[in-house]
């Protein structure tokens, strides 16, 4: 933080990772470090995994700090005591369903405090979101503050996904049927990207094998690496 930057002047970003352990490790890595820069940050969690973080780590594990805490909002499923990852496509649909109200209502709630508060946070001046979240790039325009959106896999990972469309066009997939797996098929190497040669369907991230062009997470991957490339706000159907 910058000498003779007051506190309602600081940059304020308010994080929300994909709410499975992969996705929020990361995301609370990068808020360390714009924490570590001068940004006020709120970290923004569903209430099953705030439950499960207290559960594990203790009952002020998350209490926080002054210019860094946690808050939550709802990911529409129903209520569970569950200490496990729910199941990912209900999760990934449910929570860009749902969440974008609530995600607004905290956003408003912050804002109100900090015009209304010589002792507030400050306002929120951008949105660090996950790329599998989309809702929250409509939140971000809602607001009319800028947003950047963070995909927690390896960068070769998300290579692979945007050759998806590409493979479909080509009708390399979906697989004509399960035979292919294991019938030598996805020994078949791909046009890839200079530098990176001899890459095999096997070699690609495993959603492409499936059977069926509707299959959720398959679609949803390509949604998302496209998203993250155009900051598409889209809903995902």
């Amino acid at each position: 933080m910058g000498y003779g930057i007051s506190q309602n002047e600081r940059p304020h970003a308010i994080c929300f990772p994909f709410p499975a352990q992969g996705h929020v490790t990361p995301m609370l890595n990068v808020a360390k470090l714009l924490h570590h820069r001068g940004f006020y940050i709120t970290f923004v969690n569903t209430e099953y995994n705030h439950r499960r973080l207290l559960q594990s780590r203790g009952p002020d594990s998350l209490d926080g700090l002054p210019d860094f805490q946690f808050k939550t909002i709802p990911d529409g499923l129903p209520y569970s005591e569950a200490n496990s990852t729910q199941d990912i496509p209900a999760l990934c649909a449910s929570v860009n369903k749902t969440c974008l109200a609530p995600f607004c209502d905290l956003i408003s709630q912050i804002n109100f405090n900090a015009s209304t508060s010589s002792n507030a946070t400050p306002q929120v001046s951008c949105i660090v979101t996950d790329a599998a979240a989309f809702f929250s790039v409509s939140a971000a325009k809602q607001f009319k503050i800028p947003f950047a959106m963070f995909y927690t896999a390896s960068a070769c990972s998300y290579l692979g996904y945007l050759q998806y469309p590409k493979l479909m066009k080509q009708g390399l997939v979906p697989l004509k049927d399960a035979s292919y797996l294991i019938n030598g098929y996805l020994e078949n190497t791909i046009e890839w990207t200079k530098g990176k040669g001899n890459i095999r369907l096997k070699d690609l991230p495993t959603l492409l094998r499936t059977t069926d062009p509707n299959d959720f997470l398959f679609n949803v991957k390509i949604f998302q690496a496209y998203g993250c490339l155009l900051g598409d706000d889209n809903d995902f159907k």
